[in-house]
């Protein structure tokens, strides 16, 4: 468990159906939009023309003002914002191609430089909307190092040395025979049979590094179109949806095999007392049926 109380300052940045701005206007109170670069710490990366913290850039990558990690007394680590666009409005499925290409090849590069300085595995995420826990409208990704190895990860990276093969590669063989698959390409997307909620969506490469931040420009490429592919149907069956991203990846120096993949977890469900009192999570929507509504979208 990580206590980050500091994150319980975080301003809360969206805007109301009474205030939303129209398309194309910049809200005063948006720390992520162009004109507002004195809002934020200076920034550590940029994509796109212009000097440093001024207008112009494409991509931002600054350090997170209430981060999960890295502030004393706490856990060690570094805490990373992306901004993906100068845009208030463009979420990932809106970016062109390019444009979230750059998002993308931003957090895998941020990963390896946090690796590089000594840190042991680099989380990089989305969060898209309130309900999956953004404060800030703005569309934005992170990245948070971390000095340790956490649980989930431990436990994904025993679970493929146990089984002695690529549990990855398999996944794919099986959607691609299967009714779960959503899009077959150089990245493939598919809907996992054990999937625990409703709509949730796998990404891959085929034969993909083990760690995002060894991605190649080709993977980056790849895994970028099957995100946006996904994301544009996922809006296109259930509309208008506040969703996390996952980036799934080995952390620096563990020699246990790994197989680097994304998740997109919709957030249109609440857990009830039955999943609260068991731990067990209950699927509403059976995992080939959502393939089958992504694949019509």
């Amino acid at each position: 468990m990580i206590v980050a109380p500091g994150r319980a300052t975080r301003p809360t940045v969206f805007g109301t159906p009474a205030s939303t701005p129209t398309p194309g206007a910049i809200p005063d109170s948006c720390p992520f939009c162009p004109g507002h670069e004195a809002m934020t710490p200076p920034e550590v990366l940029r994509a796109g023309p212009g000097e440093p913290d001024t207008p112009g850039w494409q991509v931002r990558v600054i350090p997170n003002l209430y981060p999960i990690v890295g502030q004393e007394p706490g856990i060690p680590g570094a805490h990373d914002v992306i901004v993906m666009s100068p845009d208030h409005h463009k979420q990932l499925d809106a970016l062109t191609h390019d444009e979230a290409t750059a998002v993308l090849t931003a957090l895998r590069d941020r990963a390896a430089h946090h690796l590089d300085a000594g840190f042991v595995h680099a989380q990089p995420l989305v969060n898209q909307g309130r309900a999956a826990g953004a404060s800030i409208e703005h569309p934005h990704a992170q990245l948070v190092a971390i000095a340790f190895v956490p649980p989930a990860v431990d436990a994904a990276l025993d679970r493929f040395a146990a089984a002695g093969r690529d549990l990855v590669a398999d996944a794919i063989d099986r959607a691609q025979t299967g009714e779960c698959v959503v899009r077959s390409d150089a990245a493939v997307s598919w809907c996992p049979p054990a999937s625990t909620s409703p709509f949730f969506v796998r990404i891959a490469r085929p034969q993909g590094p083990g760690r995002f931040d060894q991605s190649t420009d080709d993977d980056v490429r790849a895994l970028t179109d099957g995100l946006r592919d996904a994301v544009v149907r996922l809006h296109g069956v259930l509309g208008e949806i506040s969703y996390n991203v996952v980036v799934n990846s080995a952390p620096r120096d563990d020699p246990r095999p790994f197989h680097a993949w994304i998740d997109i977890v919709p957030r249109i469900g609440v857990l009830g007392g039955f999943e609260l009192g068991t731990g067990l999570l209950v699927n509403p929507v059976a995992p080939e049926a959502a393939a089958q509504m992504l694949r019509d979208a």
